[in-house]
């Protein structure tokens, strides 16, 4: 039996602020159990969710040295649908209503969650063959195996992939405070291992030390090699080229399923979907307050509000949009400041155009996948992205930037031959996005039947973690067999 640890910051059911959530909570249960044994480690947070805390039983406790600091690190453990949860806890580090705080607290708190985690291998009796981390929180787990721990013999043979979720968010913090909190040598502040641009960088020490790096998209693999999207790491990416893999996420398709979804007004298959969405799409309008017509165009948006997701593209031609098309709008997210504001204001000025939702709503979301005719994402850049890949599943058509996992999982629309998932644009400017939302609109309203066939198209795609489970099996293997 192969053995296998995830290493997450977070993990559904359990806490979640964004798709690596998914990934840590999802991925685990569609690997093959019969031949590997995968268990999954995250720091218990006094803000995960309460429900789950009678579940969690103590196995141990131990001290972490962190240079002069000396932490407590519990451990405890649970079962969620036949994977193995452990959770490493410290009330000083793990407290709060944020998994998340200010980065100079983050760059401890993850070091002290790292090496626990490499500490407690021997107090559960878990010697994996892999380890997989996760972003920057856990980028420093390759870093101690590969120094601090080296030379123990528990400790030898164990191989490291680091997956990158999201290349922007890199856990920086200046080398004097890093060193007086991991202990690490100076020898390990170099330009060639942690340090970049005069700060010690986690998420580069994760891609140095690892033995595979992986992403969640091949074109965002390609990306992160590029001075665009290498966010300053182009050359190392560029460097680990031949070890760098990127594998779209998986979503999970109970969660979604538009034939059994407790959100919905009415369930549908692909057989019965233009029906079925007509009901849903129905019962939105009515829930958020928007006139109820059929024949309007209804666009929707589950989503971070911040440049990255292309809002400020929105911001230049959403007007346009709003008294020059048979549209509406249903958003949901928070995010920046301007965007909620400028989502309000129109909100106000176009109540019958345009419904804002400033917060999140699990079920709101899913009924807004299930229901709006199109779903937007003009993404500065997406690694990957889930939120197309379940619009699809409800045969809700994605108008897309052809960007990272974007790109890879959106076929666009050819009237030629008839084919594709949904609707792109390259070039990250407002009015090519508005050229496309204004073609996905014309071929809605004029061309029924190609739309209810790009629908069919969507809905028939398997975006289930089962192709991407056997992927990630084939890279344990590549690694264990090494």
């Amino acid at each position: 039996m192969k053995k296998i640890l995830m290493v997450s910051s977070e993990a559904v059911p359990y806490i979640k602020t964004g798709g690596l959530a998914d990934v840590a909570g999802s991925l685990p249960r569609y690997i093959k159990r019969e031949e590997y044994d995968v268990r999954v480690i995250l720091p218990k947070y006094a803000c995960m969710d309460q429900c789950f805390l009678p579940e969690l039983h103590f196995v141990c406790h131990f001290y972490v040295n962190l240079n002069w600091r000396k932490q407590y690190a519990g451990i405890l453990k649970s079962e969620y649908k036949g994977v193995t949860y452990y959770f490493v806890d410290n009330e000083f580090y793990f407290a709060g209503n944020s998994p998340y705080n200010n980065i100079y607290e983050d760059v401890e708190k993850f070091a002290f969650f790292s090496k626990a985690v490499l500490m407690a291998l021997p107090y559960i009796d878990f010697c994996p063959d892999v380890i997989h981390c996760n972003d920057w929180q856990t980028g420093l787990v390759p870093v101690f195996l590969k120094t601090e721990f080296y030379q123990d013999n528990y400790y030898i043979g164990i191989k490291t992939i680091f997956s990158i979720h999201n290349m922007k968010f890199q856990g920086r913090w200046n080398v004097r405070d890093i060193m007086d909190i991991t202990g690490l040598p100076a020898g390990i502040f170099t330009a060639d291992k942690l340090e970049s641009y005069g700060e010690a960088n986690y998420l580069k020490g994760g891609c140095v030390y690892a033995d595979i790096i992986a992403t969640v998209s091949p074109s965002y693999a390609a990306d992160i090699t590029t001075p665009e999207g290498g966010e300053g790491l182009d050359g190392l990416m560029s460097a680990r080229r031949d070890s760098l893999y990127g594998i779209v996420n998986g979503i999970d398709t109970d969660d979604f399923n538009p034939m059994t979804d407790a959100a919905m007004a009415e369930h549908f298959s692909v057989k019965d979907a233009v029906k079925g969405k007509k009901e849903n799409k129905r019962a939105l309008q009515q829930s958020v307050g928007l006139p109820v017509k059929e024949d309007v165009f209804l666009i929707g948006m589950v989503s971070r509000l911040t440049e990255q997701k292309g809002f400020d593209l929105l911001a230049y031609v959403l007007e346009e949009m709003l008294t020059t098309m048979r549209v509406q709008f249903v958003v949901l997210g928070t995010g920046e400041y301007r965007f909620e504001e400028m989502l309000q204001y129109f909100q106000k000025k176009y109540p019958d155009k345009l419904s804002a939702y400033i917060g999140y709503s699990e079920e709101k979301a899913h009924q807004i996948y299930a229901s709006c005719d199109a779903f937007l994402m003009p993404s500065l850049f997406e690694p990957c992205g889930l939120s197309q890949m379940i619009a699809m599943r409800y045969g809700t058509i994605p108008i897309v930037r052809e960007t990272g996992g974007l790109k890879d999982t959106v076929e666009p629309y050819n009237e030629f031959e008839n084919k594709g998932t949904g609707f792109s644009f390259e070039a990250y400017n407002a009015h090519d996005m508005l050229y496309v939302i204004r073609y996905a609109y014309r071929v809605f309203k004029e061309q029924k039947k190609q739309w209810e066939a790009i629908m069919k198209r969507a809905m028939e795609q398997d975006f289930s973690w089962n192709a991407s489970a056997i992927k990630y099996e084939k890279l344990y293997d590549t690694l264990i067999e090494k």
